[in-house]
């Protein structure tokens, strides 16, 4: 009985670990700014370069019932890759570097 209780608190304290060493869920990704929902940053390719998504506000006008909808626009980023755009530039450099 004593090894099944030491056992499950190991199990207990191994899984909490794990969850404390998670990175947080917002990592490589910005939310707010001037017309942009969010900007995230995909994974460094071998080359150097990444892909930096970037989700803008789009107001449709449809009558008395306008709304915003979201457009999601990519771009490479990294060495040799300028950005195109002045919302790809900000942050020149990885979000969750």
């Amino acid at each position: 009985m004593k090894h099944c209780i030491v056992g499950g608190l190991a199990v207990v304290l191994m899984t909490g670990g794990l969850i404390d060493a998670a990175p947080p869920a917002n990592a490589g990704c910005r939310y707010g700014g001037p017309g942009v929902i969010n900007k995230c940053d995909g994974p460094i390719q071998p080359d150097g370069t990444w892909q930096r998504c970037v989700t803008f506000a789009n107001w449709v006008p449809h009558g008395a019932s306008s709304h915003l909808v979201p457009v999601k626009q990519c771009d490479v980023l990294g060495p040799n890759h300028p950005p195109r755009d002045i919302a790809f530039a900000d942050p020149p450099m990885r979000i969750d570097d």
